[in-house]
């Protein structure tokens, strides 16, 4: 069912990789087995290659502070300043299909040696799954030096196949998007030039007589400044949006500044639910001034509007997430412990978002206001 094994070590995930036509094909984990003309093949072997580099105080201090601290692997005396140990900076496993001698390691305890030399072979099978069959795992592991450094130990993973397409799609996208932008850009230039350049020929008298007249997408512009039918649900929409659209642009500018690594787990996630919250700010402003401007300027009701904005998006996740929670703790019955951290987290969300939505709606509030002619019918 193509279920794959993924091992980490020293927060490096497992990566296998072989060479075809000149150049290496990365991937992560390995393949629980392999079907082969209706017969099912165990990988039971593995074989890891640690690639270690000699510590190196200036390296590690490039990024300490990114959540992937250093572990040495000590050499010689403990504490020595001479040769203080390697560092992990790679971790490589080639899965093998070993039929084994199960008699053989009947009395062997777990981690003892293997009694005979294993030839590891990917390109051979030879470990078939059969019912009441007996399996043995086995494992090898050797170290190698290497000249990567601890800072460019992730570039194996980042330039895994796959990676230059992906960035051929996107360029050809901006590409499509681009030509399309402009010929719809020149379009609409020359239709309003020329209209402005025809109105500002003619005096006020026929000025009147034409807007009398005005047809086809012309007529479109009574309705641009039209007030919709449910004002409070547009403003508070766009509220979480640009408060989701600020977190997204947020969190990816820092990913890509190299401040949330991706050894450090959960980083990304915390991230995200941080500049949410800080940017409850952005989503009362944006929905109160929306608010006020439908409103000719009115102040009354922005209160309510700023609380909506505040629990309408984190609501429904609310209700969602509670939802699955529930029925995966009556099926699994994990206790008391996740619950509380359940409510921990609401009781934060509570306590950061909402205060920080109403002080966004506040200043909104209280911004210059700009009037614009909107219709009520």
């Amino acid at each position: 069912d193509l279920y794959q094994v993924n091992l980490i070590l020293d927060n490096l995930p497992a990566i296998r990789f072989t060479q075809k036509e000149g150049y290496f094909m990365r991937w992560t984990g390995f393949p629980v087995g392999v079907k082969i003309d209706d017969a099912y093949y165990l990988f039971n072997h593995l074989k890891f290659n640690v690639l270690v580099h000699k510590y190196e105080e200036t390296n590690v201090a490039r990024v300490m502070g990114t959540g992937d601290g250093a572990e040495v692997i000590p050499v010689g005396k403990e504490g020595s300043s001479e040769n203080p140990g390697y560092m992990v900076v790679g971790f490589e496993v080639i899965p093998c299909s070993i039929m084994h001698n199960a008699d053989s390691v009947k009395n062997l305890k777990m981690y003892n040696k293997y009694p005979s030399s294993i030839q590891c072979d990917p390109a051979t099978v030879a470990m078939p799954i059969k019912e009441g069959q007996p399996v043995v795992f086995t494992y090898e592991v050797t170290f190698e030096e290497s000249d990567i450094k601890w800072p460019s130990r992730w570039d194996a993973y980042l330039k895994m196949e796959g990676a230059k397409v992906h960035w051929f799609s996107i360029l050809n996208s901006l590409m499509v998007i681009t030509f399309l932008a402009g010929i719809v850009l020149v379009i609409f230039l020359r239709t309003v030039r020329r209209d402005l350049t025809r109105y500002e020929e003619l005096d006020k008298e026929a000025q009147a007589q034409m807007n009398e007249e005005l047809s086809g997408w012309k007529l479109v512009v009574g309705d641009v400044f039209r007030a919709p039918s449910n004002p409070a649900l547009l403003c508070v929409m766009v509220g979480d949006g640009v408060q989701i659209l600020g977190m997204s642009v947020v969190t990816i500018l820092f990913a890509a500044l190299g401040f949330m690594s991706p050894a450090s787990r959960g980083t990304l996630i915390t991230g995200m639910l941080f500049f949410y919250m800080i940017l409850g700010i952005a989503a009362g402003y944006v929905s109160v001034r929306i608010w006020r401007t439908i409103g000719f300027g009115d102040q009354k009701g922005w209160v309510s509007i700023a609380w909506k904005a505040a629990c309408f998006f984190p609501g429904i996740s609310f209700m969602i997430l509670t939802t699955l929670n529930f029925l995966l703790w009556g099926s699994h019955s994990t206790g008391a412990i996740p619950f509380s951290l359940f409510v921990i987290l609401i009781l934060l969300w509570f306590c950061i978002s909402v205060p920080l939505t109403l002080v966004g709606g506040y200043f909104g509030a209280k911004a210059p206001h700009i009037e614009y002619p909107v219709r009520t019918n």
